[in-house]
């Protein structure tokens, strides 16, 4: 009851409540990330208490993600790549004067989903981090690789890409002291590298420059395309009664975010279209793509659900689910948290807050995110250029104020400039962020289980988890390769 009375004190609730209402923004406005979003509250945080602070970074997340379907359904441009999926039976009902109905379903779908979600989160993660204590050095380096490997292989383009931006990541994980020798790497004599790259910073510039260079280039033609006229009102009754139809498509899609979030590396984005592409495959509606009301539950339901499902990984072993949990796991270590399966001990008790916090923004959602629905119009009449000015504007102040430092601005300009270009060649964000968060875990885990072998790496091996996760990392590399081999070479 406590820890449920400190939840809703109005230092932390009013801060979220702040933060939904931004991730309404963010998520309503093209272009414009979930991750970006949380990217930029990140330095705001940093001056507030953890628990108010991790309270916005999920108010942030969770409603971005939702606000991300209403230009996807008005102007079938996805507000937030998670809502790719909803621009197809969305859009189609917006266009037969829906609409509003299938944005009162993504809402909807979105709080249900991601309550199903956190409580999985919640039955799940306890026993995880229970088994987690027997993982030593050996297991995490496996674990770390196979993250990457993940990451990799779920990126979008091509496997390779996602492994060239991984390695990236990794490189740059090593700059500053090496803890073990003394000896600074790849600081060119520049002390403020000496304790490595900060990594707030170098994600502002990654997902908040990056995407303001981008769109300058592509101009503001996005942002000014007019919405689908749709006069009819948000009934909730009708929407729930759909959902009573087609409630199996919830719990379905629900259940298909949660597991594809849990995955490292795999996201929002792609559990949305996991979950659209199940039910397109079973379902027996000959309406989906055409405006069917399962092709809109399906994908809503699954990326709200996949935010709960990447919290897994990242409370249980450390590892991130997607590049958001990711920037969270920075935040936490910022903190002074450290996420691993000990946090259930250490720090019990705000583990359980967050929970509740979880909940309560799910509750939260609909009220607020009914408001961003009916203010949708009013957002999208602002001028795109006054949007990118206000975000280079917090992305440069919030790369200073971590540090008050003026090299912390260069660094955030440094890795706006590395992200537009690295998506210019089409080569995926998410495993570089994966990279620097995992890095030093690898390199850790693995030099001091070299140290404990006496440099023997048979352990890495010979251990029964060690080699399970070995295994799955072959299966992972090889799999795809293989039954495509074996497509090639079937008899005709």
């Amino acid at each position: 009851m406590n820890q449920f009375l400190q939840v809703i004190s109005p230092d932390v609730i009013i801060p979220l409540i702040l933060a939904m209402v931004f991730g309404v923004f963010v998520g309503a406005i093209p272009g414009l990330t979930a991750t970006m979003g949380v990217a930029l509250i990140i330095p705001i945080t940093y001056y507030m208490n953890p628990l108010a602070g991790l309270a916005m970074v999920l108010g942030v997340s969770f409603t971005a993600i939702f606000a991300g379907d209403i230009p996807a359904t008005f102007l079938r441009i996805p507000g937030t790549p998670a809502s790719g999926a909803a621009t197809l039976d969305g859009f189609e009902l917006s266009k037969k004067g829906k609409g509003s109905l299938a944005l009162t379903l993504d809402l909807l779908c979105s709080s249900l989903g991601g309550l199903i979600g956190v409580f999985l989160l919640i039955m799940v993660a306890p026993p995880m981090a229970k088994f987690a204590l027997k993982f030593t050095n050996f297991e995490y380096f496996w674990l770390g690789i196979f993250g990457l490997s993940m990451a990799a292989v779920l990126s979008k383009g091509n496997t390779i890409k996602g492994f060239v931006s991984a390695v990236i990541g990794v490189l740059i994980s090593t700059i500053g002291i090496d803890v073990t020798t003394g000896y600074p790497r790849f600081t060119f004599g520049i002390t403020e590298l000496m304790d490595g790259v900060s990594f707030i910073p170098a994600m502002i510039g990654l997902f908040g420059l990056s995407e303001v260079l981008k769109r300058v280039q592509l101009g503001s033609e996005n942002l000014e395309l007019p919405a689908i006229k749709d006069k009819s009102k948000l009934s909730i009754k009708e929407a729930f009664s759909s959902i009573g139809k087609h409630i199996f498509t919830l719990i379905r899609g629900s259940f298909i975010g949660t597991f594809t979030g849990a995955l490292p590396g795999a996201g929002a984005d792609i559990a949305a279209w996991v979950s659209y592409g199940v039910e397109k495959n079973i379902s027996r509606d000959k309406n989906i793509g055409k405006g069917s009301l399962r092709g809109v539950i399906a994908p809503t339901s699954a990326n709200n659900a996949a935010i709960g499902g990447t919290w897994i990984p990242a409370l249980v072993f450390g590892v991130p689910g997607d590049s958001i949990t990711a920037i969270v796991l920075g935040a936490m270590l910022m903190y002074g948290l450290r996420p691993g399966p000990l946090i259930f001990t250490e720090s019990r008790e705000l583990v359980n807050q967050l929970f509740i916090i979880a909940i309560l923004v799910q509750i939260l959602l609909i009220p607020i995110g009914w408001l961003g629905i009916k203010t949708f119009s009013l957002i999208l009449r602002l001028r795109s250029g006054i949007v990118l000015t206000a975000v280079v504007f917090f992305s440069i102040i919030g790369a200073y104020a971590i540090r008050n430092s003026f090299f912390d601005i260069y660094i955030m300009l440094i890795f706006g400039l590395i992200g537009y270009c690295l998506e210019k060649i089409s080569v995926p964000l998410a495993p570089m962020i994966l990279g620097l968060i995992l890095g030093p875990m690898i390199e850790d885990n693995l030099r001091v289980g070299l140290i404990k072998t006496k440099g023997n790496f048979g352990p890495f091996l010979s251990r029964p988890i060690s080699l399970i996760l070995f295994i799955m990392i072959i299966l992972i590399l090889a799999g795809p390769q293989f039954f495509s081999l074996m497509k090639k070479n079937r008899p005709k």
